[in-house]
């Protein structure tokens, strides 16, 4: 249990307030716990063609936090799988240990309408796995002055199916 209870503490910048091997209990505000982890004896392990959740999303309230939220997981080791903008939102993807799927991310879009209006466009039908970014290089952008709106704006590359996101 230790080493899920680690990486979630460290994930969230939180802390372990229970870990045995029965139950761990992870907070990351003022609450006991937010996260709890069983050890449930009879499971075997994540099968990434398996049926069943394929990731959980966190949501930022700006690119500069959902950033620095990246660099502060990458300061402890927890490096992302890939980083992309799907239209609607910008979003890093990790892995815990287990090889669950864990989505930060910040919505590119002010309103659900807007949001909607591009998901029913053409260009989201074309591609709705969206662009891969380098995070670093989105850093020294904002670092220069450059809008976190005109940053969360997708650039179009052409055709790109699930197929293309689903090798992680």
């Amino acid at each position: 249990m230790s080493r899920m209870a680690d990486f979630y503490a460290s994930f969230l910048g939180g802390s372990i307030t229970y870990d045995d091997e029965t139950v761990s209990f992870i907070t990351y505000n003022d609450e006991q716990y937010r996260i709890t982890l069983l050890p449930i004896p009879e499971t075997t392990p994540k099968e990434s063609a398996s049926c069943g959740p394929e990731h959980i999303a966190l949501s930022f309230d700006s690119l500069a936090d959902l950033l620095l939220s990246y660099r502060r997981r990458w300061a402890r080791g927890i490096e992302p799988v890939r980083c992309v903008n799907h239209g609607p939102t910008t979003s890093i993807y990790y892995k815990d240990p287990d090889g669950n799927m864990l989505e930060t991310q910040v919505d590119n879009f002010d309103t659900v309408e807007e949001t909607t209006a591009f998901m029913t466009g053409a260009n989201f039908t074309e591609n709705p796995v969206g662009t891969d970014f380098d995070a670093e290089e989105m850093i020294e952008a904002l670092r220069a002055g450059k809008d976190e709106k005109t940053l969360k704006k997708l650039r179009q590359i052409g055709p790109r199916g699930l197929h293309d996101f689903s090798s992680l």
